[in-house]
């Protein structure tokens, strides 16, 4: 007897993470619809990774593969060279 195995696709969802006085925010669409902050880049990412699978199975039911991308973007004024 063959075995089948029933592939499954991944779901991708994007993560836009961005500085604002001393946090990292995240910005998010749905089904996802994360707002978390931290004052640190990593622990912000684990705290999406840990989230994200939890928020789409409750917006969505789905309970598949996930791949998250993550984009950052931080912007900084800086005085004028002395």
């Amino acid at each position: 007897m063959d075995v089948v195995y029933k592939e499954v696709p991944m779901k991708t969802y994007t993560v836009k993470m961005i500085w604002d006085n001393g946090y990292w925010h995240t910005s998010t669409e749905p089904p996802l619809n994360l707002t978390l902050e931290s004052k640190s880049y990593d622990t912000l990412v684990e705290r999406i990774r840990i989230a994200t699978p939890e928020m789409i199975e409750l917006n969505s039911g789905y309970t598949g593969p996930i791949q998250l991308v993550f984009v950052s973007e931080r912007t900084e004024m800086l005085s004028e060279a002395v």
